[in-house]
């Protein structure tokens, strides 16, 4: 499916191998602190081996259920230090987003006409006003184009509008992060967007050529392949190509050059080549003839008029199922939709993400939660300067827990080493398959947030969040940290 394959894997540092003497003897020091306030030997000793100061960690576990549960943390280590938590920040929109939006929550998108329909032939235009939906794919918009045909318009005799004003315009550089504009992860929001404005590039190469399909195959997008085939190991392969985005009026012309391994099977690099309208104008036109209709006007960008006629409504997938897309996926275009719904649905049209930041806020605050040290930017976790304590990500876990909406939130997290962005984690553990986990890894980041059954039936909500430039390397250490929780005694 296009877009669904591009999880955030930005730059991640190289890691370092060598221990610092300095580090034991901070392990030593926490190790006799004891378990109930600083980190577990197994993690202190994982961070030692590679090299990782215990200082750039925040770690907070806290027991849920049973006596005394979501009082005193059985660890506390750094909790109150302001993190970036990576795409941890997502646990934050989607739990803020099921209680204030609720499970059930649909967006919609809606059809008018400012003409007349006569005989097949719509003499006016065809208005298409979006809501925000994060989920509107390519299968939808030709589910809406269907119904238009079964509602007997053939002919479009005037242009097609796009009306994306219920969120405020955004002047954010899609590059800005990173300097990936084209990149599917870096897509900006938009109250129209079509099937995550992503168009899907699927690469699959045997020993004489490589061979690049795009989906969907849009006239305005070509692809030129001069990638070379190879034998070697597939490993990082995005590292061993290069791409060119060449724009051309309200065309794009994708140049893929370097290597592609035969041994890499079937791979996708998701790219977002055009702007939302023309993507959306021109998947709209490619199905539109499909399905026999003719369409001779142009693109538009403008309000609904107020006196146009309401063809058809078409709404999304309820919200829990959004969710679980954005959490196993870390999606952070659904994850920048759903925080601008938030600011809309509070009453600020067009919203903006400051809008979606004031209604999270509120929120807390109505649930007598005060996070002073948060900072939201886009509420994906895609960002630089968003920041939360290990202890306030860990209060949240705690409060979702006892939350009507915490089958929903739970369910959507990755399950370890069985789905989603903790597949391939722990697969030969017996902790295997009893944690549901959001993790977080930006260069200079990593995170893992979310809630761990223990061998004897207990739950527990566990925080760890490394910044700094051997975050990288704490992986081991996470791990360590969900083996010991699991391995609780009674």
């Amino acid at each position: 499916m296009p877009g669904w394959h591009d999880i955030v894997n930005l730059h991640k540092p190289k890691m370092h191998f060598k221990p610092y003497i300095r580090h034991a003897l901070a392990a030593a020091c926490l190790l006799a602190a004891g378990a109930h306030a600083e980190l577990p030997g197994p993690v202190a000793s994982a961070l030692v081996l590679q090299g990782v100061s215990p200082e750039s960690v925040a770690v907070v576990v806290r027991r849920l259920d049973g006596d005394n549960a979501a009082t005193k943390p059985l660890v506390s280590h750094n909790a109150d230090r302001p993190l970036n938590p990576a795409s941890t920040m997502k646990l934050l929109t989607t739990y803020a987003g099921l209680e204030i939006l609720g499970p059930a929550y649909r967006w919609r998108t809606e059809v008018y006409t400012d003409g007349r329909l006569q005989n097949g032939v719509l003499n006016g235009n065809l208005i298409i006003k979006g809501h925000g939906d994060p989920s509107f794919m390519a299968e939808d918009l030709w589910r809406m184009v269907n119904s238009l045909r079964q509602a007997g318009i053939k002919d479009i005799r005037g242009n097609l509008v796009l009306d994306n004003t219920w969120f405020a315009p955004l002047r954010n550089d899609p590059g800005a992060f990173d300097s990936e504009p084209y990149r599917a992860y870096n897509a900006m929001p938009d109250a129209l967007a079509v099937n995550l404005k992503s168009t899907s590039i699927k690469l699959v190469s045997d020993a004489k050529q490589v061979t690049v399909t795009a989906d969907p195959d849009l006239p305005e997008i070509t692809v030129v392949n001069q990638l070379k085939p190879t034998q070697k190991d597939c490993g990082d392969w995005k590292s061993q190509l290069r791409y060119e985005v060449r724009q051309q009026a309200n065309a794009a012309q994708l140049l893929l050059t370097g290597q592609f391994s035969a041994l890499c099977g079937e791979k996708y690099l998701d790219m977002s080549l055009l702007t939302s309208q023309d993507y959306a104008f021109d998947l709209f036109r490619k199905l539109w003839r499909q399905a026999g209709g003719s369409l001779i006007g142009k693109l538009r960008q403008q309000a609904t008029p107020a006196a146009a006629t309401k063809l058809l409504q078409q709404d999304s997938l309820p919200l829990a199922d959004v969710v679980r897309r954005i959490n196993k996926y870390s999606n952070n275009f659904m994850a920048r939709q759903l925080l601008l719904t938030l600011g809309a649905e509070s009453g600020a049209v067009p919203a903006s993400e400051t809008d979606g930041d004031m209604a999270i806020h509120a929120w807390l605050a109505g649930k007598g939660m005060d996070f002073p040290e948060l900072v939201l930017e886009n509420g994906a976790g895609l960002s630089r300067i968003e920041r939360i304590s290990a202890q306030h990500l860990n209060d949240l876990l705690t409060a979702a827990y006892a939350s009507t909406v915490m089958p929903e939130l739970m369910s959507s997290l990755p399950i370890l080493s069985v789905d989603g962005t903790t597949g391939s984690r722990l697969k030969d553990s017996a902790a295997r398959g009893h944690a549901h986990l959001k993790t977080g890894s930006l260069e200079g980041v990593r995170s893992i947030a979310g809630y761990m059954l223990d061998q004897n039936g207990h739950r527990w909500a566990v925080v760890f969040m490394a910044n700094g430039a051997n975050a990288g390397a704490t992986r081991a250490a996470q791990d360590a940290l969900l083996e010991w929780v699991y391995s609780q005694p009674r």
